[in-house]
């Protein structure tokens, strides 16, 4: 290949990859607006500003690419929820840098955590948590078991443990994500609010 060849074969390369981008972009997007089932390839070739075909390139039919995305966001949520994170952590300090990881996630991904959202309560969930969910799992897991062993935690049954951890978290971004909380009533997120319920989360868990 001369060199004429290579920087035409990067180019087409880079050009290929941004179009890619702009599919994924705008299939959130539009999954968000119109759900799974108003939502389809010719609509997002047409979005996108691309053929149909295009699409086929990157993903076998509608459910591939639904569940494609789910994989992507799923592991980039993961990530960043995991970040600095240990099981070997104090449960107060692992605790609270869990909230702060996935408030940051959640707040500055509205759309992408909206369209997690979908996935949970679909038929694909099954499907995308079986490619990431184990190294997740296992170091909550043992994040916890760890907490209840030195007394840190009290034993509890999962889910109301996971009920009392994590969802007065979510109320508060879903608060947050809506620009208001119950009854119409105006809120603003901010750190003091987040840390002062997690106090509270905390004072409920401990023995």
């Amino acid at each position: 290949m001369n060199i004429h060849s290579f920087i035409f074969a990067a180019q087409m390369r880079i050009r290929d990859e941004h179009k890619e981008i702009i599919v994924k972009e705008t299939a959130l997007d539009m999954l968000v607006e119109l759900g799974f089932d108003g939502f389809s390839m010719q609509k997002l070739a047409k979005k996108a500003g691309v053929s149909p075909a295009t699409l086929y390139i990157y993903y076998k039919d509608k459910e591939d690419l639904i569940v494609q995305l789910g994989i992507e966001e799923g592991q980039k949520m993961t990530r960043s929820t995991m970040e600095g994170f240990s099981p070997e952590m104090s449960f107060e300090d692992g605790l609270r840098l869990q909230w702060k990881n996935r408030a940051n996630y959640w707040l500055q991904n509205s759309v992408s955590s909206k369209f997690y959202e979908q996935i949970k309560h679909s038929p694909y969930y099954e499907k995308v948590m079986a490619v990431y969910k184990d190294e997740f799992k296992v170091k909550m897991t043992a994040f916890a078991k760890k907490a209840v062993l030195n007394g840190e935690l009290k034993r509890l049954p999962f889910e109301v443990y996971w009920s009392l951890a994590f969802a007065p978290l979510y109320n508060l971004i879903n608060f947050q994500m809506q620009g208001q909380s119950i009854g119409g009533l105006p809120f603003t997120w901010s750190e003091e609010i987040m840390n002062q319920t997690l106090e509270l989360v905390l004072k409920a868990l401990k023995p």
